[in-house]
């Protein structure tokens, strides 16, 4: 083929490529993405604004931080009804196994005490100007005290998140997330809270499994019930469920 002919076909599927560099929204204003190539057009991804349109970034700042409050109240709900439903001999009893390069495996007793100290350290970390609840002693915690330490940590949580996230007089008060003395601390957004909801996750998973291992399962009830968000959030006050009331 001729270098004309070759030059011809390059033309041709230049001008058939979608001019990507020209796409633009009903108002004129491109999408982007940062961290991509120069500029990525993702209109057809739904991808949310950058600061161009800044006239609905407060709304949506609101939102994320009422549903953040709604959503980890569910998620302290969870741990209430797996406190409330646990069989009494279970919460001190000493794990199967070995736990390698540690002393002692942890009871359930000293999970649930660390979820509410962990959360005390968030808060203390991060909001320091919240009253941060008083730790608790996983030695000496009851099942009564735990419920109520997770209740009250909870609740700082929530305004925490909060004044993070929007949804409250005091927004914007909390501008960084800090996980840990050691950690670096993180501009506060939407992996905050899933942090914090990972962090929960895991040892309720532990709980699950701990009290299996030890002889005192827990209901298909309970387990299942758990995962009932809709019931979660009525139990938590929300009438509309998730999705609904943010």
């Amino acid at each position: 083929m001729s270098v004309m002919g070759t030059q011809r076909i390059c033309d041709e599927k230049k001008s058939k490529a979608p001019p990507c560099r020209r796409k633009r929204d009903k108002d004129g204003a491109p999408f982007r993405v940062a961290g991509g190539p120069e500029v990525l057009w993702v209109k057809e991804q739904g991808a949310v604004r950058t600061r161009q349109s800044t006239n609905r970034q407060p709304r949506v700042h609101t939102q994320l931080g009422r549903a953040a409050v709604q959503i980890f109240a569910a998620n302290e709900r969870m741990n209430q009804v797996l406190i409330e439903h646990l069989d009494p001999a279970a919460w001190r009893a000493k794990p199967p196994g070995k736990n390698p390069g540690k002393k002692r495996v942890r009871t359930i007793a000293a999970v649930f005490t660390h979820m509410h100290n962990v959360r005390c350290k968030w808060v203390r970390l991060t909001a320091p100007h919240l009253k941060v609840p008083r730790q608790l002693n996983r030695a000496h915690c009851t099942p009564q005290q735990a419920r109520a330490g997770l209740a009250e940590s909870a609740a700082r949580c929530a305004e925490m998140l909060a004044e993070a996230l929007g949804g409250c007089e005091d927004e914007g008060r909390v501008e960084k997330f800090l996980r840990d003395g050691w950690a670096r601390p993180w501009p506060v957004g939407v992996e905050m809270l899933c942090y914090m909801l990972s962090h929960e996750a895991h040892h309720r998973g532990q709980v699950c499994m701990l009290a299996h291992q030890l002889g005192f399962p827990l209901s298909k009830e309970v387990t299942s019930g758990i995962w009932n968000w809709e019931k979660l959030w009525k139990e938590c006050g929300a009438s509309g469920g998730p999705g609904y009331d943010s």
